[in-house]
């Protein structure tokens, strides 16, 4: 696997694998590489594509309180996890090659990035849509893979796909999960042990709330009983949402479901210093 670091390299990369009439794959990750992003690109290997990841800590998605400076760096084993599950490229661009002197364009998305991560983390997913339009411009995939954790992050970049007339198919990947439930994420290694075990009550609450409100319980009720499993197991709760899983409107259950399409809890929570988010599809 080639690590390019430079632009014009890697398109010079990529037309020679679409000279060799393959299709090209994206991941885009902010490394720290796990199980998580490995499913990604199982996913994204098929036959006659070659399979693009990037490595980019992404400073315009981090609020000025938030964990830019600490976010897990690990590049060489990334590399190393790269090269062992068949990768065919990384773009590992610095931030100069991504924000050179004079950048001034930031990509919005309206309506979708607005509640849940989008109001407790203003600006986050305006520097996501704006990194990740740049890497489809830079790459040239004809796919992208992502994670369904980011589940909200999801539906803003498919809504900038279909409003921006990107020419990309955007795979979305079932989550990964730890033996005992907890969703697979860089940040799961702040935790300590206690921390980690405790953790587990996110998945559980969230698991035990989309099975009520599946059989019909009442909504706001289901949810004040997730949120308070949540505080008793020593998580501050951001937000435990219902929501519509195409336009994330947020749902109190008075509303009548859509007919054929699901709905999705979503939580986010501190445990410590440590804010996790899950989600869960509700039938």
């Amino acid at each position: 696997m080639d690590t390019v670091r430079d632009l014009n390299l890697l398109r010079e990369s990529v037309a020679a694998f679409r000279a060799a009439g393959q299709r090209v794959a994206l991941v885009p990750t902010m490394g720290a590489l796990h199980a998580g992003h490995v499913a990604l690109i199982e996913a994204a290997k098929r036959p006659g594509t070659k399979v693009v990841a990037s490595i980019f800590v992404n400073p315009k998605q981090f609020g000025p309180n938030e964990d830019l400076a600490r976010y897990p760096r690990r590049e060489m084993a990334d590399i190393r996890l790269l090269n062992e599950v068949g990768c065919d490229l990384l773009w590992a661009p610095g931030v100069e090659v991504m924000y050179p002197d004079g950048f001034a364009t930031n990509v919005s998305v309206a309506g979708v990035s607005e509640g849940f991560d989008g109001a407790a983390r203003p600006g986050h997913f305006d520097g996501v849509a704006t990194v990740v339009a740049k890497l489809f411009n830079q790459v040239g995939a004809d796919a992208a893979y992502f994670g369904e954790k980011d589940f909200q992050q999801l539906a803003v970049i498919r809504r900038m796909v279909t409003d921006l007339d990107f020419a990309i198919e955007i795979v979305g990947v079932p989550t990964q999960r730890d033996d005992d439930g907890l969703a697979m994420s860089s940040r799961n290694i702040y935790l300590d042990d206690d921390q980690r075990r405790q953790a587990v009550a996110l998945p559980r609450a969230l698991g035990v709330a989309a099975r009520a409100i599946a059989r019909g319980e009442d909504v706001a009720a289901v949810l004040d009983d997730a949120r308070t499993a949540l505080v008793g197991a020593g998580f501050a709760i951001d937000y435990v949402a219902l929501a519509d899983a195409e336009t994330l409107v947020e749902q109190t259950g008075a509303e009548q479901p859509v007919a054929g399409r699901p709905r999705r809890l979503l939580a986010a929570a501190r445990m410590g210093t440590t804010r996790l988010i899950d989600n869960i599809a509700v039938d």
